[in-house]
């Protein structure tokens, strides 16, 4: 059995989103490490598989091939880690007793958004389909689907010699939001308040998976409070009346730095009020709440 090539992402060690820049300072150092002219024994071949890495990565077009078929040699299209590799020999076996060859499998890499991967999705796909031509491909993104998911269609690969078609495995990856993370079921995010609206309360338009919703904010709200708002998550199946996961709000607050006279003037007399305008100052009994409320209302 012909050995498996490496992954080339893993050849120059970078991740699969490094840029260009990063691809190519990874090469140099690499190219010069291992350079014949060291006198490696290994030298050579190490050599080899770091230009063929570098060929393919440093090429917009051959690099978005590549992410998406993998080694244009490799039987199992790149799917290494989910084709075993014994059955993949037995299945050879069975094929030569039918006296039949089945088509090559193929890999697809599909990009959906945060949304799309929570809510669901179809998306169309271009499939190669023989020298030179392609063909459509609907495939269905089940709600609550996760980076990382591969969806198996089998005989959906390339044509067999008078045999069955190879399958087709779909890769799911979710895009990163700007705002919500994912846990599970639960969606996170962070929301900056202001001071006067942690300590007297307000009322908050948040934005969630369906939009902005009113989201109270209690007062005296401290910085690092956690909100859980429930069944703004993500869905657990298909359908309107899906169990959904929660929304995770983590509240940080806003101290103003830049003060104008007037403010600082009400900062200073509501510390004198709460006992931190300097020693010797006694707090008075009106509370912190009724307090911050007089001085804003002045």
């Amino acid at each position: 059995m012909a050995k498996r090539k490496r992954d080339y992402y893993q050849v120059l060690g970078v991740e699969r989103n490094a840029s260009e820049i990063e691809i190519k300072r990874a090469f140099r150092e690499l190219a010069r490490k291992h350079h014949p002219d060291t006198g490696s024994t290994d030298a050579g071949e190490a050599f080899r598989e770091i230009n063929e890495a570098y060929a393919v990565l440093s090429d917009k077009q051959s690099r978005a091939r590549y992410d998406r078929w993998g080694h244009a040699d490799d039987s199992s299209g790149g799917f290494g880690a989910v084709v075993d590799a014994a059955q993949e020999m037995i299945n050879e076996v069975l094929r030569r007793r039918r006296g039949k060859q089945k088509g090559r499998d193929l890999r697809y890499t599909l990009e959906v958004t945060f949304e799309e991967a929570a809510f669901g999705t179809s998306k169309t796909i271009q499939v190669p389909l023989g020298e030179g031509q392609q063909r459509e491909f609907t495939v269905l993104v089940p709600a609550g689907s996760v980076d990382g998911t591969v969806k198996k269609f089998a005989n959906e690969g390339e044509p067999g010699k008078s045999g069955a078609a190879g399958d087709l495995h779909v890769i799911i990856r979710v895009a990163q939001h700007p705002t919500f993370r994912r846990e599970g079921t639960d969606v996170h995010s962070d929301h900056t308040i202001r001071f006067t609206q942690a300590a007297l309360g307000a009322i908050i338009d948040l934005p969630t998976l369906d939009g902005l919703v009113k989201m109270r904010i209690p007062e005296g709200t401290q910085p690092g409070r956690i909100f859980r708002i429930r069944g703004r998550g993500i869905p657990q199946s298909s359908g309107k009346n899906a169990p959904r996961g929660d929304h995770m709000v983590h509240v940080n607050v806003d101290v103003p730095t830049d003060l104008t006279p007037r403010q600082r003037q009400l900062i200073e007399e509501l510390a004198r009020e709460t006992g931190d305008g300097g020693p010797g100052v006694q707090p008075q009994r009106k509370g912190l709440i009724d307090r911050v409320r007089s001085l804003l209302d002045e």
